[in-house]
């Protein structure tokens, strides 16, 4: 199957969560940071790779609001790791005509992280490819009740009625409220869980649980799930006429 016959059955928004990094450092000796920079590193090739698929979006989970619990030493270097990948990859995203947009409660983020979010942002507004969206101190749960909450502040200041809530509405509020729902969640290392990632968004979205751990998934591995997607029949609560 070619991408010009993917883009037309295949997933417009392809969101992933990237697992298993630690595991494939610690099968190698190596300290699981190891694993979290060659995680970084695929990042690069699934991006370049959505085009030739019919990927307009790609949304992927970088860091939860449990990963919290981990210790501060790999936190510490992941928090490392996001600065240095911001900062080494935004002029090649610029190149690559790559939009970037990050999703998450930032208060938590350290200022400098936080402002080269926001230059990221800034740097690849114009940019009119692959929309890449990456989730950083993110949680479902915990986008709701933050989108919940300005949506009751809205009701509370009276921008808006009780009566006209539905759920139409809260998507309104919610981080990806400028993106489509997900047509395909992707999981990497054999994990059959979806770990509070878009519950919102992924009502009707197709799921991929794969043993293949993060750093070891290629282009080919990509390309064969997005293909395999356009062979399942989507009937969104109906039935096939």
């Amino acid at each position: 199957m070619g991408a010009k016959d993917i883009g037309a059955a295949g997933p417009r928004h392809v969101a992933i969560i990237m697992d298993g990094n630690g595991r494939w450092a610690q099968s190698r000796g190596r300290p699981r940071l190891f694993g979290h920079h060659a995680g970084a590193r695929r990042v690069r090739e699934i991006v370049e790779a959505c085009p030739a698929n019919g990927v307009k979006y790609l949304t992927i989970f970088a860091f939860s609001t449990e990963n919290w619990k981990r210790t501060q030493t790999e936190v510490a270097g992941l928090m490392s790791l996001f600065r240095r990948y911001i900062m080494k990859e935004m002029q090649d995203f610029v190149r690559q005509n790559v939009r970037v947009r990050f999703i998450g409660d930032r208060v938590r983020l350290d200022e400098k992280l936080r402002s080269l979010m926001d230059e990221a942002e800034e740097l690849t507004s114009h940019c009119t490819g692959t929309n890449l969206t990456i989730a950083l101190n993110y949680g479902g749960r915990d986008e709701v009740a933050r989108a919940t909450q300005r949506l009751a502040q809205d009701v509370a200041d009276g921008r808006l009625k009780p009566e006209d809530v539905d759920e139409e509405t809260l998507p309104k509020y919610l981080d990806t409220c400028v993106l489509p729902d997900p047509d395909l969640v992707i999981r990497t290392s054999g994990e059959a869980r979806i770990s509070n990632f878009l519950l919102w968004q992924s009502a009707y979205a197709e799921y991929e649980f794969i043993d293949t751990l993060w750093p070891d998934f290629t282009k080919d591995v990509f390309h064969k799930l997005v293909s395999s997607y356009g062979s399942r029949e989507r009937r969104y609560g109906g039935v096939k006429a």
